[in-house]
């Protein structure tokens, strides 16, 4: 390679995104942050939406900055899963998508399995269920919006949306798509007859391509208001978790977390593995990168700890992540816990209390400091992240000797130390990057500055800072892990 590749890559959080230049010079990424931006719903109407008209506005400004400091070969997009646009029969977007918090969704599941039984469900999608998911989002919009619906030609995922907007082009990228509970897992096609018996109109789903596609290029008028060039629009691993697994620095069978609002816990496999321990623990099958199948549990993560900060801050008290894990380090161990997953933890609000409530509810010491709390969170999370990896292991017949930690939770050295601790088992924690980092990786190999994903994962491992947690206290953890299991109401 002559020169080093200059690529965008537009990664949007729950509650914020930012636009990165990955710079390739052949040995090694190097990142620069153009833009970031916050990401805040809006409810309107007793609706919660995505503002996807501003979110489209902070991509132009980024856009522009990115121009302004060198050239840009490709812009790709990832995102969070599962959410999506209607458009008419003109191409224009009939409302802002609809965020998966909403409560539109509640009762659809038993809905749904009036007409189809959950295993069987499960059997055809591979994927959890979850309530959140595209699917449930359908039919919910069928039963109380069914005026819209007729209105729509066109559904677009969250990264596809904002692709379209980008350069004209209706897809669904395949790793996005086979979050929604409607892509059959084995055959990565269209699951047309759940989608028939539930009376859906499975018209309005697009033409479903890899992760790497090139899609066009910059449109026309988009090039003229931002003073950019002709740049390549591709696709990402559009869902968020499977750029992140991109980027894992290892090779051969690996473990991941990927650890962010959302947990992300599971291993990649070269096809989807449906059966009846899979069905019972509730383990996905996501379609990955190069056609892989990450085999995964989702646990509500660190969404806990962003709202407990949120109404700390509201009651006038503002704490900093560094310092709420300084006041958990200092609380007394091992004196509470959640199930992260339980129902009252999965809407916004007073989460301080919520936690409150379900230690008396459990017959448990009730935190009260916010040292407490904290620690109350984390330590839960390291004894459910020891029971996904006990039900992935159970599901595929295998162990483990390592985990990998990829996202913002890495920069808990609290967290991952206790996850090691927890799950008996070291934890590489790194990279904190990740979700850019696989973005990134996936526009370089559609370039062909990159040859293969291994060779991106090992470029990947040389260009970033690892670090390792060895497990400690592994027999008083065990013991807490008991405890545990006894209070996760679920």
């Amino acid at each position: 390679m002559t020169e080093a590749r200059r690529v965008l890559a537009f990664d949007f959080g729950a509650s914020s995104g930012r636009a990165v230049i990955g710079i390739f010079d052949g040995r090694t990424i190097r990142m620069e942050e153009v833009h970031r931006f916050e990401n805040v719903p809006v409810t309107l109407q007793g609706t919660m939406y995505w503002d996807v008209l501003r979110l489209f506005h902070e991509v132009k400004i980024a856009i522009r900055k990115a121009c302004r400091m060198g050239a840009v070969d490709s812009i790709a997009i990832d995102t969070w899963g599962v959410d999506f646009g209607l458009l008419d029969d003109e191409g224009r977007l009939l409302e802002n998508p609809v965020h998966y918090r909403d409560s539109r969704t509640n009762g659809m599941i038993e809905a749904v399995e009036q007409v189809i039984p959950r295993d069987e469900l499960y059997g055809i999608t591979g994927n959890q269920i979850m309530t959140i998911n595209s699917l449930f989002q359908l039919v919910a919009l069928k039963k109380q919006r069914p005026g819209l619906l007729k209105q729509a030609k066109t559904l677009l995922f969250m990264p596809d949306l904002f692709s379209y907007f980008l350069c004209g082009r209706k897809v669904a990228e395949e790793t996005i798509a086979s979050t929604s509970q409607m892509m059959e897992a084995k055959g990565h096609i269209w699951a047309k007859e759940v989608l028939g018996r539930l009376d859906l109109p499975a018209g309005i789903l697009p033409q479903i391509v890899a992760p790497g596609t090139e899609l066009g290029t910059l449109a026309a008028e988009l090039r003229e208001e931002l003073e950019a060039p002709v740049i390549k629009v591709v696709t990402a691993a559009g869902h968020d978790t499977q750029s992140a697994i991109v980027a894992v620095p290892a090779e051969g069978d690996f473990l991941f977390l990927s650890c962010g609002t959302w947990s992300l816990l599971g291993t990649e496999l070269d096809a989807p593995v449906i059966n009846e321990a899979s069905a019972a623990a509730n383990i996905t099958n996501e379609g990955g990168y190069g056609g892989k199948t990450s085999f995964l549990k989702n646990i509500i993560g660190l969404w806990i700890l962003q709202e407990c900060r949120r109404q700390w801050r509201r009651e006038g008290k503002e704490y900093s992540f560094g310092e709420l894990e300084r006041l958990a380090g200092e609380a007394r161990p091992f004196q509470s816990f959640i199930h992260p997953d339980a129902a009252e933890f999965v809407p916004s609000g007073n989460m301080p209390e919520r936690i409150r409530d379900y230690c008396k509810r459990t017959g448990q010491h009730v935190p009260e400091s916010v040292g407490e709390i904290v620690r109350c969170i984390d330590e839960s999370l390291a004894l459910r992240y020891r029971a996904a990896i006990e039900e992935i292991s159970a599901c595929l017949s295998r162990t483990y000797g390592q985990l990998h930690i990829i996202g913002g939770g890495v920069q808990s050295a609290l967290l991952c130390q206790m996850t090691a601790n927890a799950c008996g088992i070291p934890v590489v924690a790194g990279p904190v990057e990740a979700t850019v980092l696989g973005n990134i990786a996936v526009q370089l190999i559609a370039d062909g500055a990159i040859g293969s994903l291994a060779e991106a994962r090992r470029i990947i491992k040389t260009s970033e800072t690892l670090a390792g947690y060895s497990p400690k206290e592994t027999e008083i953890w065990a013991k807490q892990y008991g405890r545990w299991k006894e209070v996760a109401v679920c």
